[in-house]
């Protein structure tokens, strides 16, 4: 059976470990004697999580990888080695409704928060299979629970990635690998990706914080937990369907589902800046 890593003395990889949740699970990961392989885009971003880290007295290097491109994701998976643990953090939202979002936006955003868990993922899962042992972390949301308002890309994608770690989990079990995965479900986190996003009525779930994220996941990889949805009282969302649809939709406002982002000024896919793969949320 399939059991937690321990941090101490692991290699983990990060996707879009530059900023935002990344940055804080690079920076949290060192702490706890790991040594960090930083993959992002942006690279001053990755490179400044990297000597944060070697500030400290950790040991982390930094690397200019799209993830998207399978290629360069097995070029570069060459050079890292090994790894203990992968976090698939990369992720984009386009914030935009389907008629209004961009064809290369909805491209964009399926091939980071989708296809890209495959060609990182495949590029490890072999050599943790022959050394039976390590864990698979696929950073979701509480959007792959249930779908928002005017993020159809984007909830769509969250719910193919549940659906990659499920499946992958089922795979691994079956071939008694010894390989752990874990997948990641939060709600809003502070990281600026969703910054500008109105809710049609306030909302009741508090906006979590990075560090107080990083810290649960890096607690769950070490645990072998399988699941982590936090607050963990979004595990009720998905049951909530039972319910007649009228009911469903006036649950789903009150919950701060979002009614319009007009002003939304985060992460957007569309915009060369923000193709940094940054925080997963």
């Amino acid at each position: 059976m399939p059991t937690g890593t321990p941090l101490s003395g692991a290699t983990l990889l990060i996707t879009g470990g530059g900023s935002g949740l990344g940055r804080r699970l690079a920076l949290g990961a060192a702490r706890r004697g790991s040594r960090v392989v930083i993959w992002d885009l942006d690279a001053a971003r990755g490179a400044a999580v990297r000597d944060e880290i070697r500030a400290a007295g950790g040991f982390a290097e930094a690397h200019i990888v799209d993830v998207t491109d399978r290629e360069a994701v097995k070029a570069a998976a060459g050079v890292a080695g090994p790894v203990d643990v992968l976090v698939n953090n990369a992720g984009v939202v386009s914030g935009r409704p389907l008629l209004e979002a961009t064809d290369e936006a909805i491209e964009r955003t399926m091939n980071v928060n989708v296809m890209a868990l495959y060609w990182v993922t495949r590029a490890f899962l072999g050599g943790m299979a022959n050394r039976r042992r390590g864990t698979v972390v696929t950073i979701a949301s509480a959007a792959g629970l249930v779908g928002v308002a005017r993020q159809t890309d984007y909830s769509a994608s969250k719910f193919a990635a549940f659906g990659f770690n499920e499946s992958l989990r089922a795979e691994l079990r079956a071939g008694r690998t010894g390989v752990n995965t874990l997948v990641v479900c939060p709600y809003y986190i502070d990281t600026g990706m969703f910054d500008g996003v109105q809710t049609r009525w306030p909302l009741l779930l508090p906006i979590l914080q990075e560090e107080q994220v990083a810290t649960r996941i890096l607690d769950a990889i070490e645990a072998g937990r399988r699941k982590l949805v936090l607050p963990p009282i979004v595990n009720l969302l998905p049951a909530l369907r039972i319910l007649p649809v009228t009911v469903f939709d006036g649950l789903m406002d009150v919950l701060g589902v979002n009614r319009t982002m007009d002003h939304f000024t985060g992460r957007d896919a569309t915009r060369a800046e923000e193709k940094t793969v940054g925080p997963g949320a």
